[in-house]
Parts: C-alpha cells; sequence; structure tokens
C-alpha cells in the first residue's frame, strides 16, 4: 500500500473510536439463499446500523478526528441521504453544527431523517450542479470542515469497520461482494479483507447504468461520466474518488454490473425470505452473487447488505412493479 493511503491500522483505529457508538449489526444466513447458490452466504447487515446504513462508520470516525476549533466551526458535506444522515446524526452525537448539500429529488425518508437530526438542508440539482464544488465553497467562506461522501481517509477507514466485524464473526471467506457508488465502502472493506483474509477475492458491485468505476478499473484511470439513471440512488456517482480508486486498484478483484431488474428481485427476496427491508443501493451485492452463482459453488461468500433506508412508497412501487 501507498504509505500516504489508509491501512488496515486506520480502519482498527476507528473500530476503537466506532466501540459502544455504532451498532454491532447482525451477519444472517438464509438456507433457501444457500440452496440456490450453492455455497454459504453470509450477509452482514448494515441496513440494522444506525441511520439505517453503513455510512454511519465513516460519518461518525471522521468527525471524531476534528479538533475543538474544528467542531466549533462545523461541517460541510453533500449527500443523496444516507451520508447526508450520517453526518447529521454524528454531529447531533458530538455537537458539532452540520449544513449538508442535498438533491432536491432527495428521497423524503432520507431528507426528513436528515433534518430531524438538527442538520441544515440546501438543496441542490444532481443534475446540472457540481455539490462537491458547491460544499468546497461553503467550507471556504465559512471556515467549515468538508467531509466528503467517500473520498476521505477517514471515512474509507470507518466503512472499512463493517467489513472487519464480519470477518471476525464467520472467520475467513473465499469471496466479498460490496455494494459500490463513490469506493468507501469497498476500499475501506477491500483493506479490512486483505488483513483478515488475503485470500479473499474482494468484488465491488455498481449499477449497469452507472458503471464509472467497472470502466475506471478496466482502463487504470478514473473515467467521470454523466450521473446515472438507477433506482440505486446512493450509487449515482459519477465518478470514482482518487483516494477509494487507488485503494480499489491495489486490492479489488474485480467490478460487477446487475441491471435495476435484478436490485428489485434481490429487494423482493430480502423482503419476502427474510423479512428485511433493504433500499435498492443495498441490494447491489447480493444481485452479483445470485448473478454469479455458478461461479461461486461451494465456497464462503461475504455479502455487505450496506443499508434500509428507503422510501416506504417507492419501496412499495419498486416490488409491485
Amino acid at each position: 500500500m501507498n504509505p500516504s493511503l489508509p491501512d488496515f491500522q486506520d480502519v482498527l483505529a476507528a473500530a476503537d473510536r466506532l466501540r459502544g457508538v455504532a451498532h454491532r449489526t447482525p451477519v444472517l444466513q438464509s438456507r433457501s439463499l444457500n440452496q440456490q447458490v450453492g455455497a454459504q452466504i453470509f450477509m452482514k447487515c448494515e441496513n440494522f446500523q444506525r441511520m439505517g446504513a453503513f455510512k454511519f462508520r465513516g460519518g461518525f470516525n471522521a468527525l471524531s478526528t476534528l479538533n475543538e476549533a474544528q467542531r466549533r466551526a462545523g461541517v460541510v458535506a453533500y449527500s443523496s441521504g444516507n451520508h447526508a444522515q450520517a453526518v447529521a446524526l454524528s454531529a447531533s452525537i458530538l455537537s458539532v453544527p452540520a449544513t449538508i448539500f442535498m438533491p432536491h429529488d432527495a428521497s423524503p425518508a432520507k431528507l426528513a431523517a436528515t433534518k430531524g437530526y438538527g442538520a441544515q438542508v440546501i438543496a441542490y440539482d444532481r443534475y446540472a450542479e457540481d455539490a462537491s464544488a458547491l460544499a468546497v465553497q461553503l467550507a471556504h467562506e465559512k471556515g467549515l470542515a468538508f467531509i466528503p461522501p467517500f473520498d476521505h481517509p477517514d471515512v474509507l477507514s470507518g466503512q472499512g469497520t463493517a467489513a472487519l466485524e464480519l470477518f471476525d464473526e464467520v472467520g475467513e471467506l473465499d469471496a466479498l461482494f460490496v455494494c459500490l457508488g463513490g469506493g468507501g465502502l469497498l476500499s475501506g472493506s477491500a483493506i479490512a479483507a486483505k488483513a483478515r483474509a488475503p485470500h479473499c477475492k474482494i468484488y465491488g458491485v455498481e449499477p449497469e447504468a452507472g458503471n464509472d468505476v467497472q470502466q475506471s478499473f478496466r482502463q487504470g484511470e478514473r473515467v467521470r461520466i454523466a450521473t446515472p439513471i438507477t433506482i440505486a440512488d446512493g450509487a449515482q456517482t459519477p465518478m470514482v474518488g482518487a483516494i477509494t480508486f487507488a485503494v480499489i486498484q491495489k486490492l479489488v478483484d474485480d467490478i460487477h454490473t446487475v441491471t435495476d431488474a435484478q436490485l428489485i428481485e434481490a429487494m423482493r427476496f430480502y423482503a419476502e425470505r427474510m423479512k428485511m427491508i433493504v433500499e435498492p443501493t443495498g441490494c447491489l451485492s447480493l444481485a452479483a452473487v445470485i448473478q454469479a452463482a455458478a461461479s461461486l459453488k461451494a465456497q464462503r461468500v461475504g455479502v455487505i447488505v450496506s443499508g434500509g433506508n428507503v422510501d416506504m412508497t417507492r419501496f412499495a412501487k419498486l416490488l409491485a412493479a
């Protein structure tokens, strides 16, 4: 690893900061899924994390590293929803003022939760405006600490604690499938996986309509795409982060893609067979496992279920489609 990139010690340090604050989420199995795939599937259910997604881990870890002056000044972030809630909740716990840029078409449930945690929300157009630029400008104007959703060493180190807990609970795995947007969860998980199970194959999974990381991985350099149109709103990122991509290049084995139709089938499986509400983005990993079943026979496979924050009306409409 490049010495400037986060390493396993950073993930362990994040785990210490999160101990007693973040939930240690359950690892579940499904007999019917194991039979369908022909493998042992271990699902790390971050939909049961505080604020409903893995993002709390990275958000709290990043805010915990701020000094007193930075905490008094406050933080700014941008997000379609889960990072927004993570920063807002973490800021509330740590008594830090928070301003969040959220797209005007963000999930009503995610928007309400972010405001409910006490953050100031500023709307923007995700298809016409650069949220990162807006956040950076405000940070400069008001002296705020900018907490990006994925391309930040403390954020991705915090996200890696989910995989760390998975390996600590179930032991070595043959493969690990991780939901992928900007790469924070995947890069953090890869760092944890290579330390706990060096021979484990690591796969990121993104929407077929938004395969910027797959293109970047194939070409060896970051590729920017138009904001993708997909039901996986947490993965509508136009380009992978610089830090996260550097880790992905070094540690990840491949990038898979799945369709929106496959995401809906995974949502239906979680709801009907496991009685769990999982948002479309959180279904990326399982959808890829089902798609790759033929290559996973008799293996021990980890699946990171990234979150469960979805508006119930939308959830019902997607499953009724």
